[in-house]
Order: C-alpha cells, then sequence, then structure tokens
C-alpha cells in the first residue's frame, strides 16, 4: 500500500521558518522524482520544489527561490521542504508528490498558516 504522510505544518509568523516532511512507504522512493506542491483557498495547486531520485538536481518555483529548500534522506524514505521568511501569501497546503514514468502518488496535505 501506497502512503505519503506530510508532516511539520502548522501556524507561523511572518518571516518565520517551518520545516516539512514527507514519509514515504510502499513503493521504492529511491526510484522516484519527489516534489512538494502547494494549493491556497481559491487557487490552483502549483509546484513547489522538486528533487531528482538520487537527489542531486533540485528545481525551484521562482517565488521559492532563496527561502525554500528542498532535500531527500534515502534511507529513510523522506523528504523535507525548508522554509524560510515565509510570507502570508506563502499560506496553502502542502503536498508531496512522488513520480516515475506514469506513476504518481499524493499525501494527503499538511497546513501551513502564515499569519500574525
Amino acid at each position: 500500500q501506497v502512503q505519503l504522510v506530510e508532516s511539520g505544518g502548522g501556524l507561523v509568523q511572518p518571516g518565520g521558518s517551518l520545516r516539512l516532511s514527507c514519509v514515504a512507504s510502499g513503493f521504492t522512493f529511491s526510484t522516484y522524482r519527489m516534489s512538494w506542491y502547494r494549493q491556497a483557498p481559491g487557487k490552483e495547486r502549483e509546484l513547489v520544489a522538486g528533487i531528482s531520485s538520487g537527489g542531486s538536481t533540485t528545481n525551484y518555483t521562482d517565488s521559492m527561490k532563496g527561502r525554500f529548500t528542498m532535500s531527500r534522506d534515502n534511507a529513510k524514505n523522506t523528504v523535507y521542504l525548508q522554509m524560510n521568511s515565509l510570507k502570508p501569501e506563502d499560506t496553502a497546503v502542502y503536498y508531496c508528490y512522488a513520480a516515475r514514468y506514469a506513476s504518481g502518488y499524493w499525501g494527503q496535505g499538511t497546513q501551513v498558516t502564515v499569519s500574525s
């Protein structure tokens, strides 16, 4: 049974930091490219960042560059998203996504709220 379980979301003040985690099970994690997406109320889901299966290559949406860092630990079947200098517009549900060829799996999401 494939599972992606995100955690680490919560309420944080503007300028603060959060670290999201996504633990995978039920598939060969180290062979999958992983991504973080987010969806704000009333908006479409958007790509935040992606990382190659081995972890050597990452890419970020322009608005997150320099503030967010994605990493993975294949020994722990886990990906991370370190988010710094958070802004109110970063408020959204954050999802991790695993992809390999035609296969794709979504987590259930974790809520991030940036507010004073």
